[in-house]
């Protein structure tokens, strides 16, 4: 998929998204896209946004799990001055803005249950009431479009989601399957995105050697199109002649790849990915604000994925935030930075149950795979302990 402008790809799933795209388009309902993270959820918000009436006016776009609740509904709604401290003036929200226009609410599945309220009554009269104001100040036109990698109906089971919200947003329904699930996309995207990624980079579009080529078609793509774009722009700027064989790739798409062609398509679970993370940094020594901060900020990983990788590194360090900064490779001041970040994104885990745990130190070796020369995880899990 591009930017605005097409969807790209040749499988029979690429084509039933277009014809819903076009549905959607030719009308005001609300829109409720799911899928795994990175196939391309904002991107077919935005298509439908530009093939819509709407479309001369804003598109307003917002992360729901990137901005905690504190701050979600003076975004959302405006403020007004004195509500809060630092606000210093009235400020007008991202509905507002949107006025005439689109607002695409992605990872609606992480909004708070209190912010769930809020939002439904918006959906019931269309009126802003700014935080800090003791009357509802205007109405505003927007067309309501989300998004979420969760399964609703799971949440609205547990009551972690309103099922009447569930039902306003649910009107218009777009699933965009997985990659692994339309592999004929695969290699339409490959040489797409190597067009592009010249262009952008001012080089001349490498060609892909039959083995890389084989290679990436077999990979099962647990990050999806995000995770093939960001790989291909890679290899695009490495590509110092032109020509990309397969001892270019990544080592994760040499060896998941393997799996996914032995006909093991579990090897694209999340469970899967959140190993290899994990892996990269107690075994391989990489740090945690590189292999996981960056791409939870960059939406390639979920709440759900961060939550999994902090309760691994507490039952390894039986419950010690302080110890799982040495073994994710922070330094020691990096301390009440980590914490910060879990609890702003509410992923912070009791440690109770993890002090009573034995020690257990997973065997990380893979066959073909050495262990790095300094030390394995046991000998790294002892210096912390």
């Amino acid at each position: 998929m591009n930017n605005v402008t097409q969807m790209v790809g040749a499988s029979a799933a690429c084509r039933a998204i277009e014809n819903e795209i076009e549905c959607a388009a030719n009308t005001d309902a609300k829109v409720l896209i799911t899928g795994e993270s990175g196939v391309g959820k904002e991107v077919v918000a935005k298509l439908i946004h530009h093939r819509s009436r709407r479309s001369r006016s804003p598109l307003v776009t917002i992360n729901c799990a990137g901005i905690p609740d504190t701050l979600l509904a003076s975004e959302l709604f405006g403020h007004v001055r004195g509500s809060f401290t630092d606000a210093y003036r009235d400020k007008e929200g991202w509905l507002e803005q949107a006025n005439g226009g689109t607002i695409f609410m992605d990872e609606i599945g992480e909004m708070s249950t209190q912010m769930q309220s809020l939002l439904l009554r918006f959906l019931e009269n269309g009126e802003i009431q700014r935080v800090g104001s003791e009357r509802r100040t205007t109405s505003v036109d927007v067309r309501v479009i989300t998004a979420t990698n969760r399964r609703l109906m799971e949440r609205v089971a547990s009551g972690d989601f309103r099922e009447d919200l569930f039902y306003r947003l649910n009107v218009v329904h777009i699933e965009i399957p997985p990659l692994r699930e339309r592999r004929d996309d695969v290699p339409v995207l490959l040489a797409h995105f190597l067009r592009e990624c010249s262009l952008t980079h001012h080089v001349g579009v490498p060609e892909l050697s039959p083995e890389a080529q084989a290679q990436l078609e077999a990979y099962a793509w647990p990050g999806n199109v995000r995770q093939l774009r960001n790989v291909v722009e890679r290899l695009v700027v490495r590509a110092g002649n032109g020509i990309i064989a397969s001892a270019d790739l990544p080592r994760e798409v040499m060896t998941l790849g393997e799996q996914a062609a032995g006909g093991g398509a579990d090897a694209a679970a999340p469970q899967s990915r959140v190993s290899r993370i994990f892996e990269e940094m107690v075994r391989d020594g990489k740090s945690f604000w590189n292999v996981v901060h960056q791409p939870f900020m960059d939406r390639d990983l979920t709440r759900e994925d961060l939550r999994a990788l902090v309760r691994q590194g507490l039952a390894l360090t039986r419950g010690s935030y302080k110890s799982t900064v040495q073994l994710f490779n922070m330094p020691p001041e990096d301390y009440k930075r980590f914490l910060n970040f879990l609890r702003k994104f509410h992923c912070q885990a009791p440690i109770d149950e993890f002090r009573a745990l034995p020690v257990h130190v997973p065997d990380m070796a893979q066959p073909g795979t050495p262990q790095p020369a300094a030390a394995g995880v046991g000998d790294r899990y002892r210096r912390i302990s």
